[in-house]
């Protein structure tokens, strides 16, 4: 609803020579952002792969990771986070203890790296929110600052803590080690950094970088909030009402869309390649265990 009285006097024209009026090349490192923030992501599994112990080679890892990632980002962690990550580990071996601390570890490193970023740009004041938001300037710096000590007491209790590791609902949860949590935090801030500069590069050259990734931040928790699958509509209408001032509505909605196709559906379009070929595998793996048995 709110996104429809967002565009519901938009110059539809306007966004039609947005979109047209980008360059090839512009697109293409677009797409090579991209790329390296699915990279980023699927070395939260790699790292899992060390916080486990598990012998799965990473060339077996990384496309499950990727597949995860994508499903994730269109069709909600359930589906991606969470049922293929079982699914597709549990067909190359891994029991269910071990496949519930890569989630684990995997989700921690994405909002580890959140908190910090998110905690870093509220804190600094880099994005001014409208003056009738319930949320003022003043609250969101201080949430920002609750943000960062947050992530700070996870990494003091990574290094600090006697206590290593705790049962929850059948589930050993562990506690990583301090060298293990920081490349947790680098590599999530590193893969939020990166979707936000997709979003930076389809925009025009006035767009102030933190202020993007500050939006980001805001609408990806507001997606999470809402439930929608790949936040479809709270993004686009978090992104107007913060940034209706500084670009034109037709711009912004170009620049989202271009975002959508280049973040969410061309590594959907490969994933589901990339799950094809996976399943494929692994029933012929099925197969040939059968015929030794």
């Amino acid at each position: 609803v709110l996104l429809f009285l967002l565009i519901k006097n938009l110059d539809w024209q306007e966004v039609k020579q947005a979109l047209q009026s980008y360059k090839l090349s512009t697109l293409a490192t677009g797409a090579v952002i991209a790329l390296c923030s699915y990279l980023t992501y699927c070395c939260f599994d790699v790292l899992a792969r060390f916080y486990t112990g598990h012998k799965l080679a990473i060339k077996q890892i990384v496309p499950v990771a990727f597949v995860c990632y994508a499903f994730n980002l269109n069709l909600s962690s359930w589906v991606g986070g969470i049922a293929l990550r079982y699914r597709l580990y549990s067909r190359l071996g891994l029991d269910v203890p071990t496949i519930t601390r890569i989630l684990s570890l995997s989700l921690i490193t994405n909002w580890l790296g959140y908190m910090l970023l998110a905690g870093f740009v509220f804190a600094m004041g880099f994005l001014e929110l409208p003056k009738d938001w319930a949320v003022g300037a003043t609250s969101l710096r201080l949430i920002g600052v609750a943000l960062l000590i947050v992530s700070v007491a996870y990494l003091l209790a990574c290094r600090f803590s006697t206590r290593r590791s705790w049962t929850i609902r059948g589930q050993e949860i562990t506690l990583p080690s301090l060298k293990q949590a920081l490349l947790q935090a680098s590599l999530g801030a590193l893969n939020w950094s990166l979707m936000a500069l997709v979003i930076y590069t389809l925009l025009p050259d006035k767009a102030f970088y933190p202020a993007i990734l500050g939006v980001l931040l805001i609408s990806s928790i507001a997606g999470v909030i809402t439930h929608i699958p790949a936040g479809l509509g709270v993004l686009e209408t978090v992104f107007m009402t913060l940034l209706q001032d500084e670009f034109s509505k037709g711009t912004l909605l170009a620049a989202l869309i271009g975002y959508r196709a280049i973040y969410f559906l061309l590594p959907l379009s490969i994933a589901l390649v990339v799950y094809l070929v996976l399943e494929k595998r692994s029933k012929k793996m099925g197969e040939r265990n059968l015929e030794r048995g």
